[in-house]
């Protein structure tokens, strides 16, 4: 057998920690202020300014740079999974290089192809989400190119489309950023080719890491703060627009109550003839 039981138990807390962690983090971003939440925000402040310009080479030139580096790292993955693939013509010499390690975990021919094989798929997963991404910006870039100019500002089908494309630019940014959340997993597969416990202490670091820069990271207090300065700044430049917004907001969430009592209140199907 190629994996020891140990192996086993540390490869389902890998997986445990990448899906675990993905999971939390889509969860606590819809209620805790954090890089996602705070950016998509911005997103769309950055929309509104969008439909008010005529000339808008510069968003323009900040999508070409953000697609830039998407396809960097969507390049890099190719380079990468082809190495690995160069790999499994090496595993001898891989299996007397682990070896030759002191502390390190005796070396298994299969159990190396094998371990090879998942950090080809990590880097596949990543490329897949890359390349998602940068078509998701294209779609942003057709979107921005089809919006109409509102100098004034405060047209309501206007607003609407600018959440559809700050929706879109968001679920772009995600893709990023599932692909980058690979890269980092990745370096913890490779601590596994030494030892198994180093390999559940390196992915119990990448999730601390990850959690510690997206939610807890002065940049997130930053981009937060500079949040609530975007909406003054908009109650300023918009009151009438921003108190509809506001009472719009407050019919919704008391319809939504009205709903789910009317829910709770209403009498069961008795099965009883």
């Amino acid at each position: 057998m190629p994996f020891s039981v140990l192996d086993i138990i540390v490869l389902l807390l890998f997986l445990f920690c990448w899906i675990g962690y993905t999971y939390f983090a889509r969860k606590k971003a819809k209620t805790t202020d954090c890089i996602a939440r705070s950016l998509h925000q911005h997103r769309i402040h950055w929309m509104y300014e969008i439909i008010t310009r005529d000339i808008r080479v510069g968003e323009a030139a900040l999508l070409a740079n953000l697609e830039r580096n998407i396809a960097f790292f969507a390049s890099s993955s190719l380079l990468v999974i082809a190495g690995i693939l160069t790999l499994f013509a090496q595993v001898e010499k891989l299996e007397e290089i682990i070896a030759s390690i002191p502390m390190a975990e005796p070396p298994h021919h299969v159990a190396i192809q094998l371990k090879l094989s998942l950090l080809a798929f990590i880097f596949v997963l990543a490329f897949f989400n890359f390349t998602w991404s940068m078509r998701q910006y294209g779609f942003l870039n057709v979107m921005i190119g089809a919006a109409p100019i509102d100098e004034s500002g405060l047209n309501k089908n206007l607003h609407d489309y600018a959440k559809q494309m700050a929706i879109v630019q968001d679920q772009a940014a995600h893709a990023y950023n599932y692909g980058l959340r690979a890269y980092y997993f990745s370096l913890a597969v490779l601590c596994w080719f030494y030892h198994p416990a180093l390999f559940v202490l390196a992915s119990v670091f990448v999730v601390y890491t990850l959690y510690i820069r997206e939610f807890k990271s002065k940049a997130v207090r930053a981009i937060t703060t500079g949040q609530h300065f975007l909406n003054i700044e908009r109650k300023q430049r918009f009151p009438d627009w921003c108190e509809q917004e506001a009472r719009a907001k407050v019919h919704l969430n008391e319809n939504d109550k009205t709903n789910k009592a009317d829910q709770q209140h209403q009498p069961k199907d008795s099965d009883n003839d």
